[in-house]
C-alpha cells in the first residue's frame, strides 16, 4: 500500500481498488473524493426511493424488492444507452446524402445568411402612412380643454395596423405623436 493508505477510510480504499483495476494510475486525490459523494448520493436516493416504495406497500421494512424496483428506476431515468451502431451508420449515409451549399469566395470570414443567425433583428417595426394634416397641439388648446374629455379621446382613438414594404435601401425615420397629460394637482 501507499503512504497514506492506513489512514484512509475503507470506502476510499474500494473506490481507489476500483479506480486500479480499471487501469487508473495517475489521477488527483480529489477523485477519490468525487466517486465518495456520487457513490454516497446514489445510495442515498435509492435507499430513499425503496422507502417510499415500502410505505406505499404497507410495510414497516425495506426488502430486496424495494431496493431492486428503485435502481430499477433510476436505471431507467436516469442513465440511456446509446443507439446500436448500424443505426448511427444509417443516420449519417442519411444526413450525408445531402449535399453541402457551395461557398462563395468573398473577402473575410464567410458567415451564414442573416435569417440563421441569432444576432438578426426579430422584430419588424411599423411606421404609419404620413397623413394629410400633422397633429399639433397648443398650449391653448390644452388649457381650455376639459381633461377628462381628452383622456376619452385618447382611448377612442382608431387603432390601425399599417404594413410595411419588406425591405427598404434608404434609412426611414420614425416618428411618434406626444401626448400631453393634463396636469395633476398636489394636495
Amino acid at each position: 500500500m501507499a503512504e497514506g493508505d492506513e489512514n484512509m477510510p475503507r470506502d476510499a480504499k474500494i473506490v481507489k481498488s476500483l479506480l486500479k483495476s480499471m487501469g487508473v494510475e495517475d489521477y488527483e486525490p480529489r477523485v477519490i473524493h468525487q466517486f465518495l459523494e456520487l457513490w454516497y448520493r446514489y445510495v442515498v436516493d435509492v435507499l430513499t426511493d425503496a422507502q417510499v416504495y415500502s410505505e406505499h406497500a404497507g410495510k414497516s421494512y425495506i426488502d430486496f424488492d424495494d431496493i431492486k424496483l428503485s435502481i430499477q428506476s433510476k436505471v431507467n431515468f436516469s442513465f440511456s444507452q446509446p443507439p446500436p451502431r448500424e443505426v448511427l451508420l444509417q443516420l449519417s449515409r442519411t444526413r450525408n446524402s445531402i449535399p453541402l451549399p457551395k461557398v462563395i469566395a468573398s473577402p473575410g470570414i464567410a458567415l451564414p445568411p442573416e435569417q440563421d443567425t441569432l444576432l438578426g433583428p426579430n422584430y419588424q417595426p411599423l411606421i404609419p402612412k404620413k397623413s394629410a394634416q400633422p397633429m399639433e397641439e397648443t398650449e391653448e388648446d390644452e388649457e381650455t380643454a376639459d381633461p377628462s374629455t381628452s383622456q376619452q379621446q385618447r382611448t377612442d382613438l382608431p387603432q390601425q395596423r399599417i404594413d410595411l414594404p419588406q425591405k427598404t435601401s434608404q434609412a426611414q425615420r420614425v416618428a411618434f405623436p406626444l401626448l400631453k397629460h393634463p396636469k395633476r394637482e398636489m394636495f
